[in-house]
C-alpha cells in the first residue's frame, strides 16, 4: 500500500484536489503525517490541483463562452448569484470563493464570464489556492493520529476508506448548507 501511495499519491492529490477538493487535500495531510509523503509534496499537490482546475475553467469561460461545458455551468442556479457577488466584490470573491460552499463549482466560470481581468484573477487565485491548500492539508495532518488509531483497530484499508468517506460527508454537508 505504501508503495502505491509513494508512486501515485501526489498525482492523486493533485487531480483530486482540482476536481473534488477538500477530501483529497485532507487525505494528503493524513498521508504526510504518516510519513508516506513529504508534507510539502502533499501541500504543493493540493495547491497545484486547485490552481490548475480554476485556471482551466476561467480560461475556458473567458475564451469559449459558447462551449457546452461552459453553458452547463452557466445554467446552474448558483451561477447568477456568483456573478452578482463578483460584480460587487471582485477581489474578495476571487480570494474567498473556494471557501464558499455552493459557489465553488461555478465560480471560476463566472469569473471568466465577468469583467475581472486575467492579470488580476491569476495572482489572486494562486494566493487563495495557497491559503486553501495549506489549511486543508494541515487539517489532514492533524487528523493523522486518529487515522493511526483507526488503522491499528480496523486495518489500513478500512482506515483509508473512513478518512475519504468522512471528508466527503463533511464536504457534502457543508455544501448543502447543513454544516
Amino acid at each position: 500500500m505504501e508503495g502505491l501511495v509513494l508512486r501515485y499519491g501526489v498525482i492523486a492529490i493533485f487531480l483530486g484536489a482540482g476536481i473534488e477538493g477538500e477530501p483529497f487535500a485532507l487525505a494528503g495531510g493524513v498521508l504526510a503525517q504518516r510519513h508516506w509523503l513529504p508534507v510539502w509534496f502533499a501541500v504543493t499537490a493540493a495547491i497545484g490541483g486547485a490552481v490548475a482546475i480554476d485556471q482551466f475553467w476561467f480560461h475556458l469561460s473567458r475564451h469559449f463562452q459558447r462551449s457546452r461545458l461552459v453553458e452547463r455551468v452557466v445554467q446552474r442556479p448558483s451561477f447568477a448569484r456568483a456573478l452578482a457577488l463578483i460584480e460587487r466584490y471582485p477581489i474578495r470573491f476571487v480570494l474567498l470563493f473556494r471557501f464558499a460552499y455552493g459557489l465553488r463549482a461555478v465560480a471560476p466560470v463566472a469569473i471568466g464570464a465577468s469583467r475581472v481581468p486575467t492579470r488580476l484573477f491569476v495572482p489572486l487565485n494562486i494566493a487563495a489556492a495557497i491559503m486553501w491548500g495549506a489549511l486543508f492539508t494541515t487539517a489532514g495532518y492533524f487528523v493523522g493520529p486518529a487515522f493511526e488509531q483507526a488503522e491499528a483497530s480496523y486495518g489500513t484499508g478500512i482506515a483509508i476508506a473512513a478518512v475519504f468517506l468522512s471528508a466527503a460527508a463533511i464536504t457534502l454537508a457543508l455544501r448543502s448548507g447543513k454544516g
